[in-house]
This record gives structure tokens, sequence and C-alpha cells, in this order.
């Protein structure tokens, strides 16, 4: 069982930057892919980034390409998601999930997910 626990959300204002910390227990992390998904008041999860065990492979939804990095790091058991530039349409809760096996896109394949943090960008 891999419990995960996400930090590093607040209110920013719009341009500004966080970084997202997603801190994994229970299980063999490394063996795991990672992603993070948003939810936004009113409309359903959407996948931001994945990436695979290593996080030599990564994968973005068109609407952060260039503005957010998903890493990790296997040491410390964390994967993180660095946002630039952020804007109003990005203001969601965040979460962080895991899977075995292959990274993906669908919310439905991954087994292990966090409590969420909230970002708030203002305008």
């Amino acid at each position: 069982q891999v419990q995960l626990v996400e930090s590093g959300g607040g209110l920013v204002q719009t341009g500004g930057s966080l970084r997202l910390s997603c801190a994994a227990s229970g299980g063999t992390f490394s063996s795991y892919a990672m992603a993070w998904f948003r939810q936004a008041p009113g409309k359903e999860r959407e996948f931001v980034a994945n990436c695979n065990w290593s996080g030599r492979v990564t994968h973005y939804a068109d609407s952060v390409k260039g503005r957010f990095t998903i890493s990790r790091d296997n040491a410390e058991n964390t994967v993180y998601l660095q946002i630039y530039t952020l804007k109003p349409e990005d203001t969601a809760i965040y979460y962080c999930a895991a899977k075995a096996w292959l990274a993906t896109t669908s919310p439905n394949d991954y087994t292990y997910w966090g409590q969420g943090t909230q970002v708030t960008v203002s305008s």
C-alpha cells in the first residue's frame, strides 16, 4: 500500500511560480510511474503530467507544456511539479498519483492517490 502526501500549494498571482511536492511511503517508489492531475471546481479531473519510474520519460498535457516540469527523486521517494507562469485557469486542486508499470494519462489507470493540494491563481 502506497501513501502519497502532496504539499506546496497556495495562493499566487498570475505569472508566479510554485513547486508542488508529493512524498510517497509504504511501497517501492522507484517501481511506480507517477503523475499529476488537477481538478477545478465543477470540472472533471484532468491529466497534467506524468513520468516513468526513472523520471527520464515525461509527458505533459498541451495546456501546460513549456510551463510545468515533472521530476522525481527516487532516493527521497518524492515527485515534484514545478510550475512557472501561472495563469488563473491553473486554479485547481492538484493530485499526485502512482501506478505500476507504464505511465498513462487516464486517472482511471492510477491505483494510489494523494489528498490533493490547492493552487489558486489570482488575476
